[in-house]
């Protein structure tokens, strides 16, 4: 019987995280604009996984989920970050890593405990 395969995310979302540092600020945004100073800072980072054009693609929707979710305006093809919703994105974001990490140590200690048996 064959497993199913699971694909999880262990780190930080670095592209939500320069999407959100970049639409904190008032100014509006067309996509092209927003998605090269994004794909400078995710360069300089190196936090690039992908294409260009996948990366583009992946930015896309989450800037779109971003507007669903009322954490981005979107006026005709513009977008501009709500200060108030991003900010309490990125709160949840750092819980989540927090929770991420506490768990990846716990799992550490067991597997050691469980070596040292």
């Amino acid at each position: 019987m064959k497993k199913a395969i699971q694909l999880l995310r262990a780190g930080p979302d670095y592209l939500i995280e320069e999407l959100t540092a970049v639409l904190s600020s008032d100014a509006w945004f067309e996509f092209k604009p927003l998605f090269l100073v994004v794909y400078a800072q995710l360069r300089q980072r190196k936090a690039i996984g992908g294409g260009e054009e996948m990366l583009r693609l992946r930015a896309y929707e989450k800037l779109q989920n971003l507007v669903r979710n009322g954490c981005v305006e979107k006026s005709a093809k513009k977008y501009r970050g709500v200060r108030k919703a991003l900010e309490a994105l990125k709160a949840q974001n750092a819980a989540q890593a927090a929770a991420r990490l506490a768990h990846t140590q716990q799992q550490e200690v067991a597997k050691h405990v469980a070596a040292t048996i």
